[in-house]
């Protein structure tokens, strides 16, 4: 009885500090919109150019009434879903192994902090040679992208290992497999839940990106198409969805990271605080 107070004062407190970020959230939302219906209203931009935010909004909603829309974002979120899939299992069984082989990690060193820095959208090019307009382009970009994101992680995490405990396990004849599963892996999961959130949202950019300009099918394709014909407000509309999408998805990645590591203590401290 005597922890009941506490608790209740913890979640009445965390209750109350997530409430009050949310309301400034949504005040700088609602700022933000003032301030886009009034800069072309008050004629500070063109309206051609900058329509009011009512206007945008407006086409917006119109579009998802299209089924047209909801397809393209079928695509878009089929291959941003498909590439971070494929680049996280490639990422982490190479961070993996790369840690674990003696010497593969000073011979592979050079090799990638060659190829890491390199941008994704340098491949568009090698990507439109290869596929065309199609989701394999998309799939080239988002896959070099996030791959690099949680592979950097993983050796991290990999890196991070307690020797005294690997070497306990060792002592105590557990498998190799058995050293990765009770070992590494705990110790390396939040490094690489890191790594995914941070790839998810680069392979979502990658995804609009390749699609915008190879015209790949998807969300970055209609944008494209509406700018081209002339349809600023549902140009602008595409836009602020690609943008609330790409806040889902971190939300989503997010939600998943405290989920896995519920046990981490720094999330046990965040849920609590």
């Amino acid at each position: 009885m005597t922890g009941s107070p506490g608790t209740r004062t913890v979640t009445a407190g965390s209750m109350t500090t997530k409430g009050a970020k949310a309301a400034y959230g949504l005040a700088g939302l609602a700022g933000l919109l003032a301030l886009m219906e009034a800069v072309p209203r008050l004629g500070i931009v063109d309206e051609r150019f900058l329509p009011p935010a009512s206007e945008i909004l407006g086409a917006l909603a119109a579009e998802l009434r299209t089924a047209a829309l909801w397809t393209a974002l079928g695509e878009t979120l089929g291959g941003w879903a498909l590439g971070l899939a494929i680049a996280f299992v490639a990422a982490v069984l190479a961070g993996v192994v790369i840690d674990l082989v003696p010497g593969l990690r000073a011979a592979s060193h050079s090799t990638i902090e060659f190829l890491r820095p390199i941008p994704s959208v340098a491949l568009i090019p090698l990507a439109t040679l290869l596929f065309g307009a199609s989701l394999g382009s998309t799939l080239l970009l988002v896959v070099y992208a996030a791959f690099w994101q949680v592979l950097i992680q993983v050796m991290y995490g990999v890196a991070d290992v307690d020797t005294v405990a690997d070497d306990t396990a060792r002592s105590y004849g557990l498998s190799r497999w058995s050293r990765i599963r009770n070992v590494v892996w705990p110790t390396a999961l939040p490094y690489i839940m890191t790594g995914l959130r941070l790839a998810a949202s680069v392979a979502f950019i990658l995804a609009i990106t390749a699609e915008l300009v190879v015209g790949s099918p998807g969300l970055g394709l209609e944008i494209q198409v509406a700018q081209s014909s002339g349809a600023v407000a549902t140009m602008y509309g595409l836009v602020v969805l690609a943008g609330l999408i790409g806040i889902a998805v971190n939300l989503a990645v997010r939600v998943l990271e405290r989920r896995v590591l519920a046990w981490h203590p720094s999330v046990r401290g965040e849920v609590a605080s």
